[in-house]
């Protein structure tokens, strides 16, 4: 959990542990895509790699491969303040703010998990925030004493989107049924997103029956991915988004070393492939359902 400090949000920087990582290299930038997309869902507040990218570096590499803009996702207090800073501050960037839902405990904890979500509600009233997230349930993370709060927060990001009139993007760890439970039962916000989704065809099936977008990650492309790779081939692809959750789960063959925006072509092209589609068709249908969703990245 972050605690806010008034700074400036700009100098918000997070420092992910290269311990234990082995090869830390950035990738080398895929070929540009002909039809430009955008990165559903990432953490650019987090440095990476053996060389830090400033945001305008990352955004320079995306736009060199046609990876046109980035929502840029927060987690908690800290991150969801730099996320709404680097909307307003570039045109390319839309945000989304949210508390994660494994931090929900810890704010519960200390008590100010009311809190938290005012400041939530503050950030989303700005003009390029465009979504509450990532929030949402994690069965994996947080102990049985923790559910509560996530419960709470959960219900009061589904809450915060509708008053907002913005997307919502759902952070689900080993809690499907749960996540699909809480949307029936308080009703999900118009546009609500499965970020990295995790599911199977079945959940596929039930999510887009309900209008829901389902957003792919890199590891649909991990050779031990298959119940990923069966939900895309049933997802109707106006409902397909793709995200990389920079700088995680970077996508075959760089598994393993930092993840960025400019990588998303080479996740694009693989579910191209498992889709048996041509690669500009696709990235012509990924990009009108982001603006579907989340409206034009610059104003």
């Amino acid at each position: 959990m972050s605690e806010p400090n008034g700074a400036d949000p700009s100098n918000y920087v997070r420092t992910r542990s290269q311990e234990g990582r082995g090869d830390v290299r950035w990738p080398q930038a895929p070929e540009p895509l002909a039809v430009p997309v955008y990165d559903n869902h990432a953490h650019l507040e987090i440095e990476d790699g053996d060389a830090s990218l400033s945001l305008d570096e990352q955004l320079e590499r995306a736009g060199a491969v046609g990876v046109a803009g980035v929502v840029q996702a927060g987690g908690d207090i800290e991150s969801s303040r730099w996320s709404a800073w680097a909307a307003a501050s570039h045109p390319r960037v839309l945000a989304a703010v949210a508390i994660h839902p494994n931090e929900a405990p810890a704010y519960a904890a200390a008590g100010r998990l009311d809190e938290a979500i005012a400041v939530i509600d503050e950030l989303a009233a700005q003009p390029r925030v465009r979504a509450i997230g990532e929030t949402g349930l994690d069965f994996f993370r947080t102990d049985q004493a923790g559910l509560p709060a996530q419960q709470e927060s959960f219900e009061a990001h589904i809450a915060l989107s509708k008053k907002h009139g913005i997307a919502m993007q759902i952070h689900d760890r080993d809690a499907h049924d749960a996540v699909l439970e809480t949307l029936q039962r308080v009703g999900a916000p118009e546009r609500t997103v499965f970020h990295c989704f995790s599911g199977d065809a079945e959940m596929a099936r039930i999510a887009a029956d309900r209008g829901y977008y389902l957003s792919f990650a890199g590891n649909v492309t991990f050779r031990n991915a298959q119940n990923l790779r069966d939900a895309l081939a049933v997802t109707p692809r106006a409902r397909i988004l793709v995200e990389t959750d920079a700088p995680f789960l970077t996508p075959t063959p760089h598994r393993g070393r930092p993840n960025a925006p400019y990588l998303v072509p080479v996740t694009v092209r693989f579910m191209a492939g498992e889709l048996g589609v041509d690669v500009d068709e696709l990235c012509a249908q990924l990009a009108a359902n982001t603006v579907e969703v989340y409206g034009a990245f610059e104003d």
